[in-house]
């Protein structure tokens, strides 16, 4: 069976599987493989980086002729962001942790469709009002980024579909295969949006070591915390926002004395000396709490398409399945 869904209908994609815009790591080359495939692949646009944009917004652009789009970080980026995006012509563009309102008139104008991730039910009333077309529901089992004081995703996702109806929902946080691509189906999404498994694909604009450390990972390894922002001297809002990362030695060290670590300079230039002299990774290790079903690094276009035939036998199977007739009596 075709998984035809509001959102396959409406960005005319064939799966209802989404590529998270990883900032840095969702590059040109994993954005238009999985669009190739038949997802939608949305560039991590993150801080709005000049430079970065301008070397993978034209990989994007010239590497298929499928949807693909880009996300932004809305408390970190300006107009002018946004405006070299849509100089390539996206399908859709996304934006996440902030208050959208700034950006969202430019975006329409130029037709693409706008994508809103929200975090609580605050955010996605907003997202509701300011007209997003398509909704993203993120769990606190995803990896990078997410609410201080957020819901998992099973009981968020049916909440944010009830409330922002008939605006299509994607699921996110805590998929990492076919099996919760279905699940969020089932609970009444038009897809999901996935960041963690894709981050542990040969396209992936990320360090062998992190890709090594994806594969090892488990679930009970990760941890949300405000620490590695705080060290690496990330601008966060961090009163409302954490950071799902595996294990780090900063984490460690300072677990429960972040407003030591905040008014402490020297370590912020202790975190950058380690990481030029190889001590620590460049970047923190963004995983979710499904990291334990990665298992391999394969190219994202058969990841789609794996992620899409998991899903159909997922939900055949549970269609197969027939109800409990009530409790069995013995004599």
């Amino acid at each position: 069976m075709a998984l035809s869904t509001e959102l396959t209908e409406l960005l005319g994609v064939r799966h209802p599987i989404v590529l998270a815009p990883m900032g840095g790591s969702a590059g040109g080359a994993l954005a238009s493989a999985v669009s190739r495939a038949g997802g939608l692949g949305l560039l991590g646009g993150g801080y709005g980086d000049r430079a970065w944009l301008e070397r993978e917004l034209p990989i994007v652009a010239e590497g298929t002729d499928q949807p693909w789009g880009v996300g932004f970080l809305s408390w970190a980026i300006n107009a002018d962001a946004v405006e070299q995006a849509l100089e390539f012509g996206p399908a859709a563009v996304m934006l996440s942790f902030g208050d959208p309102s700034p950006f969202v008139d430019r975006i329409r104008r130029s037709g693409a469709v706008l994508i809103v991730q929200v975090t609580d039910l605050d955010e996605a009333r907003q997202a509701v009002d300011v007209g997003a077309d398509v909704i993203v529901a993120q769990g606190t089992e995803s990896g990078g980024h997410g609410a201080r004081r957020g819901r998992s995703t099973l009981p968020f996702v049916p909440l944010v579909v009830d409330l922002a109806a008939p605006v299509p929902v994607l699921a996110a946080g805590g998929i990492a295969d076919g099996r919760g691509v279905a699940a969020a189906l089932a609970l009444g999404s038009a897809g999901a949006l996935i960041g963690t498994r894709f981050q542990a694909t040969a396209e992936a604009l990320v360090a062998p070591s992190i890709s090594q450390a994806l594969l090892e990972g488990r679930g009970q390894d990760t941890e949300r915390s405000t620490v590695l922002d705080i060290a690496r001297g990330a601008d966060w809002p961090t009163g409302k926002y954490t950071a799902r990362t595996l294990a780090h030695p900063y984490l460690e060290r300072w677990r429960g004395r972040e407003a030591e670590l905040a008014g402490d300079s020297q370590v912020r230039q202790d975190y950058q000396a380690d990481v030029a002299q190889g001590a620590i990774p460049p970047l923190p290790v963004w995983a979710g709490e499904a990291v334990d079903l990665i298992t391999d690094l394969p190219g994202a276009a058969d990841l789609v398409t794996a992620l899409a035939a998991q899903a159909e036998d997922a939900l055949t199977r549970a269609g197969r399945r027939r109800p409990n007739n009530g409790p069995r009596t013995h004599s």
